[in-house]
């Protein structure tokens, strides 16, 4: 082979690898403890970027959301709707007055939140990781703008 086609195969394998790991799967590395037991801090994934292209996401997505610039994402769960009413009694989310099932949850501390309804064209997003207090985490209402993909394990 031809350094010339060595160098347009490098060119070519170079351009289509950044197009798909900038604007298709986004790597991911795992900073913070979060999404405990589901995500550990220091793991590895990839966001989906065309996962909510046609669909918004679901209640149980987990997503990743730009926090920051086009670099800083968060992961977190999606547990509620534009529209729905959500809280939290004694470290039990409820949704629409109705206790949500949440086996990825494994430690839970005494979250109270009075009850609030989320907003239109938003999420309501909460990490796995309730066995700290409430002040420790990020979470809350998220524009879908904002929702940069899922993640994919």
């Amino acid at each position: 082979m031809s350094l010339k086609k060595r160098v347009v195969r490098i060119v070519l394998i170079s351009l289509a690898a950044w197009l798909i790991f900038s604007y298709v799967l986004i790597p991911l590395r795992i900073q913070g403890r979060s999404m405990e037991p589901t995500y550990h801090d220091g793991g590895f994934s990839f966001c989906w970027r065309q996962r909510y292209l046609f669909s918004p996401p679901s209640p149980g997505d987990v997503v990743a959301i730009r926090f920051a610039g086009r670099h800083v994402m968060l992961l977190k769960r999606v547990v509620a709707l534009a529209g729905d009413v959500v809280e939290f009694r004694n470290g039990i989310l409820y949704v629409n007055d109705q206790q949500v099932d949440e086996p990825y949850v494994r430690f839970r501390s005494d979250w109270n939140l009075p009850p609030r309804t989320v907003g239109a064209g938003r999420v309501y997003v909460v990490g796995d990781n309730r066995g700290v207090p409430m002040k420790q985490h990020y979470f809350g209402q998220a524009e879908l703008d904002r929702v940069i993909g899922g993640v994919l394990w």
